[in-house]
């Protein structure tokens, strides 16, 4: 008995190692906009396995490390109120990807604010390259526009033309 202990202790460790740690997980920096409501911070949470219940809308920004298992997704969460939105270009740089996030139970004012600051976003020259995510949120809500509505809303703008859009609910 004592043989096989002997044994396999260097066995053991010789796996352990050999192995050396696992490679490191790519990192990508993703903005994440959206007007206040539209639920990019209870998004965040959930993405992040946080507890999504008495969650306060952000007032500026917020950054979130959201791991999956491949890779590790930064994220700057932007606040989305009238008097923060002008800001939002301030923070645009070295992101690698767009997360705009709409209340897909808006009213039609809002909707029209939401599409103007999505044209906006599409057209700034840190972000008019980079890939954006269209999350068409509040699905749950009696009010909520089907995802095929939401598209109808934004594709017969002009900006929207040479864009590819995938609209996800």
């Amino acid at each position: 008995v004592l043989k096989n202990i002997q044994l396999s202790k260097p066995l053991c460790f010789r796996a352990l190692c050999c192995k050396g740690p696992p490679p490191p997980r790519p990192e990508y920096d993703l903005v994440c906009i959206g007007l206040t409501g539209s639920g990019k911070t209870s998004l965040l949470s959930q993405l992040c396995s946080e507890n999504t219940e008495n969650i306060v809308s952000t007032t500026g920004f917020s950054i979130k490390a959201v791991p999956f298992q491949n890779a590790i997704l930064n994220v700057k969460e932007l606040g989305g109120a009238a008097n923060i939105r002008k800001y939002w270009s301030r923070y645009y740089q070295g992101s690698q990807g767009v997360i705009f996030v709409l209340d897909s139970a808006s009213s039609e004012d809002e909707l029209e604010t939401a599409r103007n600051e999505l044209h906006s976003a599409l057209q700034h020259p840190q972000l008019c390259t980079l890939p954006f995510l269209i999350l068409a949120n509040h699905q749950d809500k009696p009010a909520a526009r089907s995802v095929q509505e939401v598209l109808l809303c934004f594709a017969f703008f002009s900006f929207l033309k040479e864009v590819k859009l995938q609209f996800l609910s």
